[in-house]
């Protein structure tokens, strides 16, 4: 029993059951199919795509695949009781966290995200209707809300957990895996992350419009659309085949696709302008400025960096660079680089290139667009094999 003043249950109480279940159970795939035809058929899910991209994921032709990838299930169990402290950033990601455990097979302890975005309370309305229906997973599963200064209940989580998953950066990190925790417990660390996107020169100038637009579209989806604070989203734009007109020719679709769908708040247009300046003002590699009003502003560096955590940018800001070659990579792409998305690139030279550099980042390379599409290979970890055991019987 784990109780403690000041934390709210939204799904489960104290009492929870904390012992493991078969990984990829019959429950819990039967779970999954229920949560997504429930997802799909409420009304005010369909208000946000994040929600119904939840429910997109949990789809059984999805779930099949995973427990397929994953090979023989037989003697694979969850490691017992999984402790999440899940991102104030990305309003869905603590229900991914959660799917990805349950399938693993253990029972979960989920703090929500602090801020009160509306998709928590709509995700877990329709969880918490479909759970009455599976009661062994029921009561191994909580949801649980207190405030972030809390640590004393997080230690005391901490204490039960056989997993712990940690989202938040590297503060975050640091501060958790400070607090005991059991022998064998397991920590999967998300730490503070930075990524990159590499386009052809030459593909973005031959592209049709209407290929233009769906690029500047699925750009926008990478950035804007989280205001640029996922790991996920690219700060840094890499140009291979470097054209004026490619360029051009991007970065006037993607103001205009901005221009159609970003509302720009006034306290990131102040902080897009003082970090105009601070960058005019410091950095010596700086080649020039592209500045389309408040909703995009483009940083261009004379050489590729030797690390990305000096370019910040949120709400349609950005770097560029040119890219001879992607031997290049080896300046900047360390273990903190996690995602490469690409337009007009060969996927494979890019993680041929990544491998026979020795380098210690890119963990993901994906099309422009499909940044933001969270899956249970992440960060590096294959999640649902890391959060389970296998019995092995000889």
């Amino acid at each position: 029993m784990i109780r403690m003043k000041n934390a709210e249950y939204l799904i489960g109480n104290a009492e929870i059951e904390k012992s493991p279940i078969p990984t990829f159970s019959e429950d819990a795939c039967n779970l999954l199919r229920s949560y997504e035809a429930a997802i799909r058929r409420d009304r005010e899910a369909r208000a946000f795509p994040d929600v119904i991209a939840v429910g997109y994921w949990c789809r059984n032709a999805n779930i099949q695949s995973k427990k397929e990838a994953f090979g023989n299930t037989a003697g694979c169990v969850g490691r017992g009781l999984a402790f999440h402290i899940t991102p104030g950033n990305i309003p869905v990601n603590f229900m991914f966290s959660y799917l990805f455990s349950l399938l693993a097979g253990n029972a979960n302890i989920v703090r929500i995200p602090s801020k009160p975005f509306p998709q928590i309370g709509i995700l877990l309305r329709i969880l918490k209707q479909c759970l009455s229906d599976f009661p062994e997973i029921e009561k191994r599963t909580a949801f649980v809300s207190y405030p972030s200064s809390e640590d004393a209940i997080t230690a005391e989580f901490c204490k039960e957990a056989d997993v712990r998953v940690i989202w938040g950066g590297d503060e975050t990190v640091r501060r958790i895996r400070a607090m005991e925790a059991k022998p064998r417990c397991i920590d999967i660390a998300f730490a503070d992350r930075f990524s990159v996107a590499v386009l052809s020169g030459s593909a973005v100038e031959n592209a049709t419009d209407a290929e233009l637009a769906r690029l500047a579209h699925a750009f926008y989806n990478d950035t804007y659309l989280m205001d640029q604070n996922a790991c996920s989203s690219p700060r840094l734009c890499l140009w291979t085949d470097e054209s004026k007109t490619g360029k051009a020719r991007f970065w006037n679709a993607v103001y205009l696709e901005a221009r159609k769908r970003y509302q720009l708040q006034g306290a990131l247009a102040v902080d897009k302008y003082t970090r105009l300046c601070e960058d005019v003002m410091d950095r010596d590699d700086l080649a020039g400025v592209l500045r389309m009003g408040n909703l995009l502003h483009v940083v261009t560096l004379s050489e590729v960096p030797q690390a990305l955590s000096s370019l910040e940018g949120k709400g349609g800001y950005f770097y560029e660079c040119a890219l001879t070659e992607l031997s290049q990579l080896a300046r900047f792409l360390d273990s903190r680089v996690q995602t490469v998305g690409y337009f007009g690139m060969d996927a494979a030279a890019i993680r041929d290139a990544v491998v026979s550099l020795h380098l210690t980042g890119a963990d993901r390379i994906v099309p422009i667009g499909s940044a933001m599409d969270i899956d249970s290979d992440w960060d590096g970890f294959d999640l649902i094999h890391t959060m389970s055991r296998r019995i092995v019987a000889n």
